[in-house]
């Protein structure tokens, strides 16, 4: 189970990772339009950070969610077993902001690098 996990949060970040990137160049004149009216390469920064983290936690949460359900759905179906490490599972969504702050990271850092006569000629 530990290893299934492990997989799940691998796969997330990637995921997480990927869209970011597709977000930063679907958003390259956006980003050049923000930084042209005097936005600080710093709170281009902290936008795309606070979207990634907002996106994990989001994550985290629907999946605690559906792991709730299945779980009841299997109380139903079998006898109640003696699980013990139910705990693990409410720690999820106190760590997602800090996986999404992780895999955001790059492409973060990759529009506030972007200078913004550049992003807004680029379509």
């Amino acid at each position: 189970m530990v290893g299934i996990g492990a997989i799940s949060l691998l796969v997330g970040s990637i995921g997480i990772l990927t869209m970011m990137w597709i977000s930063v160049n679907e958003r390259t004149s956006e980003i050049g339009l923000v930084r042209a009216i005097g936005a600080t390469s710093g709170q281009v920064l902290l936008l795309f950070l606070t979207e990634a983290a907002l996106i994990s936690t989001l994550g985290g949460i629907l999946g605690v969610t559906a792991g709730l359900g299945v779980a009841q759905l299997r109380t139903f179906t079998s006898p109640p077993s003696r699980c013990t490490r139910r705990w693990c599972m409410w720690r999820s969504p106190d760590r997602e902001p800090r996986r999404g702050l992780a895999s955001g990271l790059m492409p973060a850092r990759r529009a506030a690098a972007l200078d913004p006569v550049v992003a807004l000629t680029e379509e």
